[in-house]
């Protein structure tokens, strides 16, 4: 009976199930079954993929993602900048450059995870050092986070041991002109100074003083004088200069002997003569705070000088050479682990000394050219392109850049506080307008494209009137000198005709040739880097297709006539227009400038040689370069040439041209003149110079003086013609210059 309730109960049950879910009569054709489960699959993360990115942020020392890697109990125990900065102090001690790593093997469940993997110090000085490291990981939510320890960068760590590099360094090469007469050398050094008030006079005690001086510097008593005539009374510290000590010892017993006279000596990098030719050569200092992790990670100590400026930092690392060191465990006071070896060693490698192509009394002779003025003259042998000098004015003293100059501090503030800007190299990054200087492009330009010829005549009157609306002057206007009347057009580049070029620029744009000029401009190597090693400036070569963005302006009908003079918005570097005044007398090669004529080993080997780079060759016929070679000469020796009476007296062949450039920044314009010399001697290589001084007035008043005095000082060693403004070699008529005789001799152009 019992059991037959319970069936009933139980079939009871079955049919009410089935009107509850069935909703009616049951279809024979439907199986109701349970809707079958969604399941959920979550990956496990990889933790030898964890490991990799940890090791990857490693080598781009991205010390922050390495920390967000972190487990909670590890950070915990260290804080980030702790964390940052154990490896950073890794990093620098072992002057590392690179990490890299490969994965062995690993063991995982999941919760925790175990890594070994092969992790590769590249140090810059000993090189790579290999170790197995072992790393533990623990499952935070769905990622990996490292458990991190020490060892975790090298086995041999812990939070008491570091380590230490103990670093050889090999004395610094020295820097040489081209004769191996030393220009920058690694040598004990002794600066001098005084103080005025203490200057006895008495006794012959000032005359010994300066007498010796003179000796040592190689200057006038009366150069010496100025520094501190005018403040005698003052009891200032006042610069005299430095030199080696070798040197100083010739003049040490004169000098002993004078009151108010005092010197210091201290060991480093010696710049001959204030540091001549000092940005070709350049200067060593602090390695710069922004750049010192990139040092260190080249091998370098944090305290190290290199080369900052010129040949010093462009042959770095051949001047340095390589170091050497031993990799050491260390305590945490520093000292070496007892019983403990190297973890790595390297020997240091020699460093190779630079011989530049410089003649160092050429150089001396050419910055004694032109003290006083704000320019550059570059001087190049005519057919190698060998830079014989390069200077800059004005110019620094590159021996206060060592700290250990008792000078240094205020000499460098003076050197950075000067408005003249004395460390801009403003013949290789100075970018002036031309003027006419640029006539013989133009020239080239007319005589090529079939339009002009040599003979043709042009009836140059002071003014150009060709565009309507528009007048321009020829120099002759504001000199208020007659109409220079016809003309050719070889005797335009010497007399320097303006309408003449105006007229070609505006007939080239009119026969559709608009970028005639502008064409051959970049063909004479304008508007490129000249290659030279310590690098240069563009300059601007305007044409139709060039948007002067910066200008706000485009390319305007009258600026073909205005180029045509080396106007408009052209601008060049001095030395791209010394280059292709040489290609012009060599008979058209472009060279590259070269400031390195060779590098020898320690053992005197030579490593590598200079030899002639030829970058182009001009675009115009032997027949038409002779046109313009004769109307060069004829600048020099014509009776209507710009520069004639500036070469008066001169047996030497010549060929060159005057210019005077509008800055359009101040009514001075830059005064120009370059040319090269056709003499032939085997003994004197022939040369190019270039003379620009910065806002200074006519080219023939002033910068052709000083072409004069290079030329004389490089093929007679010293100079004979006195400038205008002087009354002797070396000392001016007047504190300030002032154009004086020959101004109205000559005939100088705009």
């Amino acid at each position: 009976m019992r059991r037959a309730s319970s069936v009933a109960f139980l079939l009871a049950f079955v049919l009410v199930g089935c009107s509850l879910f069935g909703g009616g009569e049951a279809d024979p054709e439907v199986v109701n079954e349970l809707p079958t489960p969604e399941i959920l699959t979550i990956s496990a993360p990889n933790p030898e993929a964890a490991v990799k990115q940890f090791l990857s942020f490693w080598n781009d020392q991205n010390y922050e993602a390495m920390y967000l890697m972190l487990s909670p109990l590890t950070t915990d125990l260290i804080g980030e900048e702790e964390f940052t900065s154990r490896y950073e102090s890794i990093w620098k001690a072992a002057n590392l450059a690179e990490v890299h790593f490969e994965i062995l093997s690993s063991l995982v469940n999941p919760e925790a995870a175990h890594v070994r993997a092969r992790v590769g110090l590249v140090s810059a000085v000993v090189g790579e050092i290999s170790r197995d490291i072992e790393m533990n990981l623990v499952r935070v939510e769905d990622d990996w986070k490292i458990s991190w320890d020490d060892s975790v960068i090298l086995p041999e760590l812990t939070p008491e041991v570091n380590l230490w590099m103990d670093m050889v360094l090999p004395t610094r090469a020295n820097i040489y002109d081209r004769n191996g007469s030393a220009l920058a050398v690694q040598t004990d050094i002794v600066a001098l100074w005084l103080t005025p008030n203490q200057v006895d006079a008495e006794d012959g005690n000032e005359e010994r003083m300066l007498s010796g001086l003179s000796r040592l510097f190689g200057t006038r008593y009366s150069e010496i004088q100025a520094i501190y005539d005018d403040i005698r009374q003052y009891d200032w510290y006042v610069h005299i200069g430095e030199v080696s000590l070798a040197e100083f010892q010739e003049v040490e017993g004169t000098l002993s002997a004078v009151n108010g006279l005092y010197w210091k000596i201290y060991s480093g990098r010696y710049y001959w003569n204030e540091g001549i030719a000092s940005h070709a050569v350049g200067y060593v200092n602090w390695i710069p705070e922004a750049q010192l992790g990139e040092y260190i990670s080249s091998g370098y100590k944090q305290d190290e000088y290199v080369g900052q400026l010129g040949l010093e930092a462009v042959y770095e690392e051949t001047l340095r050479g390589s170091p050497g060191g031993s990799l050491y465990l260390v305590d945490t006071n520093g000292r070496v682990l007892q019983g403990s070896e190297a973890l790595a060693y390297s020997e240091s490698t020699p460093p190779q000394a630079v011989y530049s192509s410089l003649d160092r009394d050429l150089q001396a002779a050419v910055e004694a050219a032109i003290a006083g003025f704000e320019g550059a003259v570059v001087v190049l042998e005519r057919d190698t392109g060998a830079v014989l000098a390069l200077a800059s004015a004005p110019g620094f003293d590159s021996n206060l850049f060592n700290t250990n100059h008792p000078y240094s501090y205020e000499g460098l503030q003076e050197i950075f506080s000067d408005t003249d800007l004395p460390l801009i190299n403003r013949a290789t990054g100075g970018e002036y307008p031309p003027g006419s200087v640029f006539k013989v492009v133009t020239e080239a330009a007319a005589l090529e494209s079939g339009y002009f010829e040599a003979d043709d005549i042009y009836d140059c009157g002071n003014t150009f009137t060709e565009i309507p609306g528009l007048v321009l002057y020829d120099w002759t206007y504001e000199k208020e000198k007659p109409a220079q009347g016809e003309i050719t057009l070889q005797e335009a580049l010497v007399r320097s005709c303006n309408p003449y070029f105006y007229h070609i620029g505006l007939e080239l744009f009119n026969q559709g040739q608009p970028a005639a000029i502008s064409d051959m401009a970049k063909a004479f190597g304008l508007g490129v880097s000249t290659g030279i090693e310590i690098g240069d400036q563009t300059g601007i070569v305007p044409d139709p297709d060039l948007k002067l963005a910066m200008q706000g302006v485009e390319w305007l009908d009258r600026d073909p006539v205005n180029l045509a003079i080396g106007q408009s918005f052209l601008t060049v570097t001095p030395l791209q227009v010394v280059r292709y005044m040489a290609a012009i007398g060599n008979g058209g090669t472009l060279y590259r400038p070269q400031l390195v004529n060779r590098i020898e080993s320690v053992e005197g080997e030579i490593i590598d040689a200079f030899s002639p780079e030829a970058q182009g060759t001009l675009p115009v016929s032997d027949e038409h370069l002779a046109v313009i070679q004769e109307a060069m000469v004829d600048v020099i020796r014509g009776a209507h040439g710009t520069a004639r009476n500036r070469f008066l007296g001169l047996n030497l062949n010549i060929a060159g041209k005057t210019g005077t450039a509008t800055s359009g920044e101040t009514t001075e314009s830059h005064a120009w003149f370059s040319g090269y010399t056709f003499e032939e001697n085997e003994n004197y290589p022939d040369i190019a110079i270039v003379v620009m001084l910065e806002y200074q007035g006519e080219g023939s008043d002033w910068a052709a003086p000083i072409f004069r005095r290079v030329v004389e000082s490089y093929f007679f060693g010293r100079p004979y013609a006195v400038y205008p403004w002087e009354s002797q070699i070396g000392v001016l008529k007047t504190a300030t210059p002032t154009p004086e005789p020959g101004a109205e001799e000559a005939t100088p152009e705009p």
